[in-house]
């Protein structure tokens, strides 16, 4: 269905995607990984036609791209792409019309997919009044209604709870069924392995794992073990044999230098925690995701990073009073200027009075300038 051959496209001094390779087929889902900044969206805004390609060939079914192909494709960008203001239904119309439906072809197959998504109560709604989940299920209603042969979902699952996850899912497998060719870009890493048969993994433009899963997967060896069990794990990442540890409340996935290692991992794990299951098997997909892209480098140097705790903020009765000498200083200035501006004008301006005003005014201001100096050594910790 869609062939992708050496695509590259560069910004300036940066090079988005460099040499890219890789087919769709029709009925598969593909599944497109990589960090942020990688370079999927700009893979798919490129095969999409949306930008030009540098260099590479994109063809759909064996033939170049053309105009008359944008009816097959559905698109969900990770981007929201609805009017807030409009009604439901009337942007699913709005963008079946952009795919060449009229009103009266689009209306039985939005009816069929507001009751599919469990929106028909909404379909007379403004968008802007619906949950960011139900959004996400407008949005991908408008990449469906014209029945594409190539849907392209970049985040599909953003904003979905468990409930509509699974409902998606099930959507995805029923459209596999029907031969439609599906590319998806995810960072959940558990989705993908559930539904996608292949993968590319691209990593600073450049494809760095590619391949059927379980081919991946099974490249990456059997050196990992997973363990479920009760107690403090954290000792684990610092067992003789481990090179890699992934170490949560309840469970853990280590990596180990050397398979044949397992017996005495078990033995460590057992003699400080109540292991519940302890099991060597393939790594996860997430695991060859972070260790693929440098992702385990940057998480230790992270880890090593001191961050120093925020000193809390005690200077709120000194904001107070400075506001409140500040309002001293107002206060003396405009009567200062109202008496001594009413004495110039009945004759009666007396150097005493501007003698008293100036006493008024300057005792105001060094109040303010005191207040001031507390403050700021209250808001630095010092002592107020």
């Amino acid at each position: 269905m869609l062939s992708i051959r050496d695509l590259r496209k560069s910004f300036s001094r940066v090079v988005a995607v460099d040499g890219i390779s890789f087919d769709v087929r029709r009925g598969e889902l593909f599944g497109l990984l990589g960090p942020n900044g990688a370079g999927k969206t700009t893979t798919i805004r490129t095969v999409l036609d949306i930008i030009k390609p540098d260099s590479g060939v994109i063809t759909f079914d064996g033939q170049p791209f053309s105009q008359e192909m944008w009816n097959q494709i559905g698109y969900l960008p990770e981007e929201r792409g609805l009017y807030k203001k409009s009604k439901v239904i009337s942007a699913i119309f709005y963008f079946a019309a952009l795919k060449g439906m009229t009103e009266a072809e689009a209306k039985p197959r939005a009816a069929q997919w507001l009751e599919r998504f469990a929106l028909a109560d909404a379909a007379h709604r403004r968008v802007e009044e619906l949950s960011k989940g139900n959004q996400q299920k407008v949005q991908l209603i408008t990449s469906l209604i014209h029945s594409p042969q190539l849907l392209v979902l970049d985040e599909p699952f953003s904003g979905l709870d468990p409930v509509n996850q699974i409902l998606l899912k099930d959507i995805l497998q029923d459209l596999r069924k029907q031969n439609i060719a599906i590319v998806f870009s995810t960072h959940q890493m558990e989705q993908v392995e559930k539904l996608c048969d292949e993968i590319i993994l691209i990593n600073k433009g450049r494809a760095v794992v590619q391949g059927r899963i379980r081919d991946v997967k099974k490249a990456h060896g059997s050196n990992t073990v997973h363990l479920e069990f009760e107690g403090d794990g954290s000792f684990l990442r610092s067992i003789d044999h481990v090179t890699r540890a992934e170490v949560y409340p309840n469970e853990a996935e280590l990596e180990l230098s050397d398979p044949a290692q397992s017996q005495t991992i078990l033995q460590a794990a057992s003699a400080r925690l109540r292991v519940k299951r302890f099991e060597v098997l393939e790594p996860s997909l997430e695991s060859i995701f972070v260790s693929s892209v440098g992702g385990r480098e940057t998480l230790e140097k992270a880890a090593a990073q001191k961050i120093e705790a925020a000193v809390p903020r005690r200077s709120v009765a000194g904001d107070q009073d400075v506001k409140k000498a500040l309002r001293g200083v107002i206060i003396a200035l405009v009567l200062a200027a109202f008496f001594i501006g009413k004495g110039f004008v009945d004759g009666h301006l007396e150097p005493s009075m501007i003698a008293l005003w100036a006493a008024v005014f300057a005792f105001t201001g060094f109040r303010y300038v005191q207040a001031r100096k507390k403050a700021e050594q209250s808001a630095a910790g010092g002592n107020p």
